[in-house]
């Protein structure tokens, strides 16, 4: 199928084995370069920022900074909790410096140019520092650097949309189980069949409403199937 709108996009970075070009809603199916390149952009922005999220999870586990996040408050770097806690913790005005940061580089720093590559700025360096003066010159070293982070950011936007789950169910950053004690499964984690490693495993949710007839039913139909197909 020669033909197809989504030649035009089979050859761009990012699409990586074993999925090849993957677009299952269609984003692509009219062929538009300027809508592709617009999504791509959004797509390494998300990606980057995504990165920086799960560092965020995960440094402050292993290292803080030392001295006082606000001293008229009293309020150190040690004392701020990771995950949604931090919300409860820091100030308003502490916010707000991060919001006008961000702003300042999303609307003065790193600036989209058309003329560029989605996501490549003039005044980045190498790893985007500010105006740095290390670059790729190696094109091919280039290219599989790039497409390493569009793949790297796409694993970055599925962590930490799972680490937000968790903290918000589990009310920790790293989701124990043990304190997400409203969870309707707990009904059947003793149940015939709950196994390691697994453990309670049901990744469709079928259980989640916690009714005990549908669970019995299901467990006689599996059961059932189960015999026949030995």
């Amino acid at each position: 199928y020669t033909d197809s709108p989504l030649g035009a996009f089979e050859s761009e970075l990012g699409v990586q084995p074993p999925a090849g070009f993957w677009d299952p809603l269609g984003f692509t199916a009219d062929g538009d370069a300027a809508a592709f390149r617009r999504r791509r952009y959004i797509e390494r922005k998300h990606g980057r920022v995504a990165m920086f999220a799960c560092l965020g999870y995960i440094v402050p586990e292993y290292y803080r900074w030392p001295g006082d996040l606000s001293p008229s408050l009293g309020l150190k770097f040690t004392d701020v909790p990771t995950g949604f806690a931090a919300f409860s913790k820091v100030p308003l005005s502490g916010w707000a410096q991060m919001v006008a940061f961000a702003g300042t580089v999303e609307l003065f720093q790193y600036v989209d140019d058309p003329e560029r590559a989605p996501g490549d700025f003039k005044n980045a360096g190498l790893l985007g520092v500010p105006n740095g003066f290390l670059r790729l010159s190696d094109e091919e070293s280039r290219k599989k650097k790039l497409a390493a982070e569009l793949a790297n950011g796409r694993l970055a936007m599925m962590a930490i949309i799972g680490m937000f789950f968790q903290n918000g169910l589990t009310g920790t950053a790293w989701g124990d189980w043990a304190e997400y004690t409203a969870s309707p499964l707990r009904a059947y984690e003793n149940e015939t069949g709950v196994q390691p490693p697994v453990g309670f495993w049901d990744p469709l949710g079928l259980s989640v409403s916690g009714n005990q007839f549908d669970f019995i039913r299901r467990r006689e139909v599996e059961l059932k199937h189960g015999r026949v197909s030995m």
